[in-house]
């Protein structure tokens, strides 16, 4: 695509194409019941997921947002929903999000959402349901603070089978450096089970199309230097996001958000459908498409 073409020509083009992607997407999902739990972490926290009408079993799929998003906002009830179309059990976990933090208390928010052997977790509470059948699969996905969760998830529960991330890396500006647990090697979850998704804007990742690649490749511990995009056979590894793929042309932490301000928080701002319902790796469609190849 040209960059030099303007937001006003891009986004009627891309609306009368997602309109179509939309419909198609609508006929091709399954009917979704929503429900609501709590979990304990040295405080209750809430859970809000939709999982398929039909009767059966289905693997998980749990959504962790970012610091300060609140656990039902737009972009993680868009995640959810889409989850739940696809035949997962879905969910969005609240946790203590308020503040950021070096691995240990993010490694304590981590634990708290997938300790496998609590009664009291997030990850216990879903693998209770009726319709949910863990041993089918857990995946994980997640905004900046949750993307870095959901990499860490897999050091909880073995049973968490691949995750992805977005606005993900070490280095949360100078005050954070998270290497020591979120480097390839450092966390449970192998590099070939992992996709990131970095905006080249990304503020807090690094504010540039190099450093947002040099985050996702120390992740990953997939490198391919100078690159947009970087998968290994079985479509785990990264992209980056640039501002003519979005539809305000600004690729940063909340690119999938229409509308947004430089570092304004996912929660206040509409889902750009066309990150819904894409095909392109860095979408959503495409990201819940691949994760689903993990489970049964």
């Amino acid at each position: 695509m040209n960059r030099s073409l303007n937001r006003q020509t891009l986004r009627p083009l891309r609306l009368l194409t997602l309109a179509g992607s939309a419909l198609l997407a609508a006929h091709t999902a399954q009917a979704q019941t929503s429900f609501s739990m709590t979990y304990t972490n040295g405080a209750s926290y809430n859970i809000a997921g939709k999982e398929p009408t039909a009767s059966g079993k289905y693997p998980v799929y749990v959504h962790i947002g970012g610091t300060g998003e609140s656990y039902n906002s737009a972009w993680a009830s868009a995640a959810v929903n889409a989850a739940a179309a696809k035949g997962f059990v879905a969910a969005t976990v609240q946790y203590d999000n308020a503040t950021f933090g070096n691995c240990s208390i993010i490694g304590g928010r981590a634990k708290g959402i997938f300790d496998a052997n609590s009664v009291n977790s997030a990850i216990a509470k879903l693998c209770s349901r009726a319709k949910a059948d863990c041993s089918k699969g857990v995946v994980t996905g997640g905004l900046s603070q949750g993307s870095i969760i959901s990499v860490l998830s897999r050091n909880y529960d073995s049973r968490v089978r691949a995750s992805f991330g977005q606005g993900t890396g070490s280095t949360y500006t100078a005050a954070y450096n998270l290497s020591s647990c979120i480097a390839d090697g450092n966390h449970t979850q192998p590099g070939d089970r992992l996709r990131i998704i970095n905006g080249e804007r990304d503020m807090f990742v690094g504010g540039t199309e190099a450093i947002a690649r040099s985050q996702a490749q120390l992740v990953t511990g997939l490198t391919c230097s100078g690159q947009q995009s970087c998968f290994r056979q079985n479509g785990s590894g990264w992209y980056i996001v640039k501002d003519y793929e979005v539809l305000d042309l600004y690729a940063d932490h909340c690119f999938m958000g229409y509308g947004g301000l430089y570092g304004t928080q996912c929660s206040g701002l509409l889902v750009d459908s066309g990150y819904q319902n894409g095909s392109a790796a860095w979408q959503l469609n495409a990201t819940l498409n691949w994760l689903k190849t993990f489970v049964n």
